[in-house]
């Protein structure tokens, strides 16, 4: 056999398992740590000892069992079932309560679970030629996704600029008769803000529209804060015409990625949910989700952890990320041209600057020059640029670090000034049509903010996002695509 140049995954030759890992260990030192409470997006990092290598083990010893038939391989449906009623009894159903019959499935991800929330709701309606749904302006982008993908109308509905919150005199207006599902955020990723969703599921509920909840990102940390004593408003099956919640065990529950649920009031509800094809020669598929083949290691990590946590560990840990929490917003509050984009009443701590000489995204990559990894948000129609961290268990012990930091990252960007973009690509920017775009004036945009010519992803991103921020959402999305379609290129 002829040798071949060793490149990509496939070498000519197998390589020894130790050299295998040590690539991969080597690659990994470019990401993000996802340990140490110093990344405030992305991963859920609950600082406890031993529960990866828990997580991991259990991930082994069922990553070759197949979800796709739970009659073959048991012990998942177990898992799976399991899974989903200590979600239903954490969000106010099961036996006792005003939503005895809830049912559920487990998905692979949050966006999944909101496809088929989707899903569910259009099926359900099949005499609607063009079904709509309606969201607020904050709702989680996988909706949109969810109305492009299933061809469904995404009607949004403007927030707050100061409460950060739909009206539900406006989520009552903008429901149609084609209105198949209306959506609240508990809490919205943005800003960490509860969504009123008892008026919400009230306005759908008289108008016979189901009503979905997406708790992806905070409905396994809402429950414990409330018993610890937070005013958490009621956003679960406890309030009447809530029809659907979806909640991501991948978050503040901290299993591995990726595992989400999501859960129906009852089982009519779930139904639509459903596929299921026998005309062909081959077995006949019934799939509850969208994969059919499905691994079940994600499932196995997230049962050990919860079975390892319990809900005495868990209201430790939402009482230490409550405490972060408090420490981070006053680190904010503590620093000049700062400003809270709300009270966090959650997980999530947002702030802006109204100093125009305070560039955010400047401060951001200050922030990541100083080893502290926040996420930058756009400008949005009346909502300013702002930063937002995702707060977790493991940031705690590092809450003591991060205000100094924080002063001398606003110390630098002042120093620094603001982004100033030529005036020209502005004026581009704000002028250009997405379908104008061609993929050589994409390639030279890139090339000259360090983007392309397999250079990766630049230290520092203020000028990207400044132009970013400067150009209207759709040139905005197809900008995005084509940087990220530059980025992921095969390696021959």
């Amino acid at each position: 056999m002829t040798d071949t140049a060793d490149v990509g995954a496939l070498p000519a030759r197998g390589m020894p398992a130790a050299d295998v890992l040590g690539e991969i260990r080597a690659l990994r030192a470019a990401d993000r740590p996802t340990h140490g409470g110093r990344l405030f997006a992305y991963v859920y990092d609950p600082g406890v000892a031993g529960l990866d290598e828990l997580a991991q083990a259990a991930y082994a010893e069922s990553a070759h069992v197949n979800g796709l038939d739970p009659t073959a391989f048991p012990s998942l449906l177990a898992m799976e079932n399991a899974l989903v009623g200590a979600a239903a009894r954490l969000l106010g159903g099961g036996p006792g309560t005003g939503a005895p019959d809830v049912v559920g499935s487990v998905t692979s991800g949050g966006t999944e679970s909101l496809l088929l929330a989707v899903k569910a709701a259009r099926d359900a309606r099949p005499d609607l030629t063009e079904p709509r749904i309606v969201a607020p302006a904050s709702a989680h982008a996988a909706f949109a996704k969810a109305a492009h993908y299933l061809r469904v109308t995404l009607d949004t509905v403007p927030v707050d600029p100061v409460t950060l919150r739909p009206d539900p005199a406006a989520v009552a207006a903008a429901i149609r008769p084609e209105t198949v599902l209306v959506v609240a955020s508990a809490p919205s990723y943005a800003h960490g803000v509860v969504d009123p969703v008892t008026e919400i599921a009230a306005v759908a509920q008289a108008a016979d529209v189901r009503c979905h909840v997406d708790a992806c990102f905070g409905g396994w940390a809402l429950p414990w804060l409330r018993r610890l004593g937070a005013p958490v408003p009621p956003f679960d099956f406890a309030v009447p015409g809530v029809t659907s919640i979806s909640v991501d065990l991948h978050k503040y529950a901290y299993a591995p990625k990726g595992v989400s649920v999501l859960l129906h009031r009852d089982p009519a509800l779930r139904a639509p949910q459903f596929f299921a094809y026998a005309d062909w020669p081959g077995y006949t598929m019934v799939n509850p989700v969208i994969a059919s083949t499905r691994s079940g290691g994600p499932i196995a990590a997230a049962y050990a952890t919860l079975r390892h946590l319990g809900e005495d560990g868990y209201l430790r840990l939402a009482a230490a990320t409550r405490d972060a929490v408090t420490g981070l917003a006053d680190a904010v509050r503590a620093t000049g041209g700062l400003r809270l984009m709300a009270e966090p009443e959650t997980t999530v701590v947002c702030f802006t600057s109204d100093d125009p000489g305070l560039d955010l995204f400047v401060l951001v990559d200050e922030l990541t020059a100083r080893g502290w990894h926040t996420q930058p948000q756009l400008t949005y129609a009346d909502l300013p640029a702002s930063v937002h961290l995702t707060v977790t268990a493991a940031v705690a012990p590092r809450v003591a670090e991060f205000g100094p930091a924080l002063a001398e990252a606003v110390a630098a960007a002042r120093a620094a000034g603001p982004v100033v973009l030529p005036p020209e690509l502005l004026a581009l920017a704000g002028s250009l049509a997405p379908e104008a775009l061609t993929p050589d004036l994409v390639a030279g945009l890139a090339g000259g903010l360090g983007l392309a010519g397999g250079a990766g992803v630049p230290d520092r991103m203020a000028v990207v996002n400044t132009l970013l921020d400067a150009a209207p959402a759709r040139l905005r999305e197809r900008l995005l695509a084509e940087f990220v379609g530059l980025l992921q290129r095969p390696a021959w």
